[in-house]
């Protein structure tokens, strides 16, 4: 199969990548500066999004497109110019999507657009599947729900469309992790805020296959939560991150700090959702990394 990347040469684009010519698709990475790039004759760069780009003669006959561009959630304070960009960002990317695909003579058999489980509303008790029509209203639940919403444009185009709603991605130089560990490393790990909140979290070797998976099967469409089958409270997080590292346990850092350094933010680390991967599950997926302990082993120590 031949499959188009928007946000190719970013931490899951890489990771996806490389699983896509494992498998031995080829690829196409969209990117607005093809020129850094060497292209082979398994992945190649093609410009878009920038002044004279026009993708669309180089993806006649892709067998999907998978839309991960956005600027970081991670990026910098949430403050009302970068939450407009982070919202933009996406927003612009995605228009773009459908005008490709809508301008090719054969549509792509799937879209696949990045989504993120921040759609559920933070929760200490409830559990989350694909079928749960609860949805947040902060910051980051509105602009997962503007996303899908305007990626479900495909649909109508024919279009198979899936919405790969991410956990928190652990990996050992990018995402989530390395700022979650940098403390350990320093002996000054401990509870975050009242440790009590959920951590959905798959190790980015799931998220690519998980990604493949959905590529390659008809029967995965709509809302897909990409997270490990075991999530744990972010205190019992902390503790086996502690064990991996070989670090203790023991400073906490109060939830007001956090606000404080973070801003708006600190919902990310503050505020969690028990989201469980039942489509995956009931469909037949099988995870490389199940449980957290052997997904930060492999990290670091693998």
């Amino acid at each position: 199969m031949k499959a188009a990347i928007t946000g190719g040469t970013g931490f899951i684009g890489k990771a996806l990548t490389h699983e896509l010519m494992k498998a031995n698709h080829e690829v196409i990475i969209l990117t607005r500066h093809p020129d850094k790039y060497t292209s082979t004759d398994r992945v190649r760069y093609v410009k878009w999004m920038s002044e004279g780009a026009d993708p669309a003669a180089d993806l006649e006959g892709i067998d999907a497109f998978i839309n991960l561009a956005g600027e970081s959630i991670n990026s910098g304070r949430w403050t009302e110019e970068r939450k407009k960009r982070i919202l933009d960002s996406r927003m612009k990317a995605t228009d773009e999507v459908l005008r490709i695909i809508r301008s090719l003579n054969k549509k792509p058999g799937v879209l696949i657009n990045a989504s993120a489980i921040g759609i559920y509303p933070p929760d200490l008790n409830r559990t989350y599947t694909e079928e749960s029509a609860d949805k947040g209203d902060d910051f980051l639940a509105e602009t997962v729900k503007k996303w899908e919403q305007k990626a479900s444009a495909a649909e109508m185009d024919g279009v198979r469309t899936v919405f790969t709603r991410f956990g928190i991605i652990l990996g050992k130089d990018n995402g989530a992790l390395p700022k979650i560990a940098m403390p350990y490393k320093m002996f000054a790990g401990g509870k975050v805020g009242s440790g009590e909140q959920w951590m959905s979290w798959i190790h980015i070797q799931d998220v690519a296959s998980a990604v493949l998976f959905c590529m390659e099967h008809d029967q995965m469409r709509g809302p897909v939560n990409l997270t490990a089958p075991h999530p744990l409270r972010m205190n019992e997080f902390g503790k086996i991150l502690g064990d991996v590292l070989n670090r203790p346990h023991w400073i906490p850092a109060p939830a007001f700090a956090l606000k404080l350094a973070l801003g708006e933010m600190s919902i990310l680390v503050l505020e969690g959702q028990k989201v469980m991967p039942e489509k995956l599950q009931n469909n037949g997926y099988s995870f490389h990394f199940p449980e957290l302990e052997k997904a930060l082993t492999d990290i670091y120590k693998g």
